[in-house]
């Protein structure tokens, strides 16, 4: 069985929940409902994280050894943006707009001093965006917390820390507070996500690490994520 590992947010910015959370319990069947994925052969854990800057790192971490995951999915809450949008790519920089949860607000300052500026994705980020039109293409996390977790996933995921032996796909999706797509669409458009992502985790590509422990054959030990698009289609 694959086991996606979700992460979402709890609130911030004085705001009373956060959608990331509820379509991370939603799919994790968590929230008293049965999970959507419960008859896939897919099994879906999902892990609260703070917005904080200072935590994030150490919690994912842990919940990376915890799970073992094959995929893994952070889920993040846009609420300018009117659609459902995957990001490609996580900085290796904090600048905050507003304080965190925590009252912290760090500007120009790297997530993790001493490693790449940044990391792509490796998601299969153009099969997702053919598979529903729902799906925005992203170059941009941001630089709060959001894009704190896309980087430090990737991050550990490229130096190989405990529990992310078996990942084969990890990136990042933001969901809207409102427009176009209501709530209770973003669990769909995140099925389709982690059932592409599957899709990738079963083709069994390598995950090369550079002497930095980062990825082969991209600079700064960046992912290459079009070459595991391409290994997800047969192209």
């Amino acid at each position: 069985m694959t086991r996606v590992l979700l992460t979402g947010f709890e609130p911030f910015g004085g705001a009373p929940a956060n959608p990331s959370w509820d379509v991370a319990e939603r799919l994790a069947g968590t929230d008293g409902e049965a999970s959507p994925l419960a008859d896939s052969g897919i099994e879906v854990v999902a892990e609260r994280l703070p917005v904080t800057f200072s935590e994030v790192r150490s919690l994912l971490a842990r919940a990376l050894e915890r799970h073992a995951p094959d995929v893994v999915v952070g889920l993040g809450l846009a609420a300018g943006r009117p659609h459902v949008s995957i990001e490609r790519v996580g900085v290796n920089l904090a600048l905050a707009r507003i304080p965190d949860n925590e009252g912290a607000q760090p500007r120009d300052v790297p997530l993790a001093p001493g490693r790449p500026d940044a990391h792509l994705a490796t998601l299969p980020i153009a099969d997702l965006l053919r598979a529903d039109e729902r799906l925005l293409d992203s170059l941009s996390a941001g630089a709060y917390v959001c894009n704190a977790v896309l980087f430090h996933l990737l991050d550990l995921v490229a130096l190989g820390a405990p529990g992310t032996e078996r990942v084969r796909a990890a990136g990042f999706v933001h969901v809207p507070a409102t427009g176009p797509d209501s709530l209770a669409s973003h669990d769909d458009a995140i099925d389709v996500a982690i059932d592409d992502a599957e899709k990738l985790r079963a083709t069994g590509a390598p995950r090369g690490r550079d002497g930095r422990g980062g990825r082969a054959g991209a600079p700064n030990g960046r992912a290459h994520a079009g070459d595991l698009a391409a290994r997800t289609t047969g192209r």
